[in-house]
């Protein structure tokens, strides 16, 4: 058991029989009455996000969880398969649970993922990734306004738009948050 008023971003909670993960904090203390904690709780597992205000003093059940490497080895259309990479043991995730996901993960790639009783409650996606352009528009010969730009289709499928230089083929490092073109990859 953990205070309310010891909670912090980032920590993993029973809330309602169910895990939760702490994603925003504010302490308030009034100039009357006892202070108290809103909380912000994410669901690993379902996506549901939970409004929850405590006395500082009440108590909240913490969970213990763990970081374990788990390499992704594909989705089927409901879940993402992953597979522990020590224990070689297989991991599903239903996608509702990380929807931005689908098209910013490649199979084969290791990720750090917290898992708790033996499921996965969140997967740690780099903020920076490599993708290789499997489409591209041609460019249009005199289109070479500054800040020229055209879409292209990277090979898990996302499409963004990147300056008209790049060609298919090349690599391309991507922001995985804002899903935006970085940089042009060499080698």
């Amino acid at each position: 058991m953990i205070k309310a008023g010891q909670i912090d971003k980032g920590m993993a909670l029973l809330i309602k029989g169910a895990p939760f993960v702490c994603i925003d904090r504010e302490f308030v203390n009034p100039g009357k009455g006892s202070a108290f904690v809103r909380l912000k709780l994410k669901s690993p597992t379902t996506g549901q996000v939970l409004q929850e205000t405590m006395k500082s003093q009440d108590n909240a059940e913490e969970i213990t969880v763990e970081d374990l490497d788990f390499q992704y080895t594909f989705n089927d259309g409901e879940n993402f398969h992953f597979m522990n990479t020590e224990s070689f043991e297989e991991n599903e995730v239903p996608m509702t649970s990380f929807p931005d996901y689908q098209l910013i993960m490649k199979e084969g790639e290791t990720f750090r993922c917290t898992v708790w009783e033996g499921k996965i409650l969140d997967v740690q996606v780099p903020s920076k990734v490599v993708y290789t352009v499997t489409e591209a528009e041609d460019a249009i010969k005199g289109d070479t306004v500054t800040g020229a730009t055209k879409f292209v289709t990277l090979e898990t499928g996302l499409k963004l738009r990147v300056p008209i230089f790049i060609k298919q083929g090349e690599k391309i490092r991507v922001n995985t948050e804002t899903k935006e073109y970085l940089e042009r990859v060499n080698g």
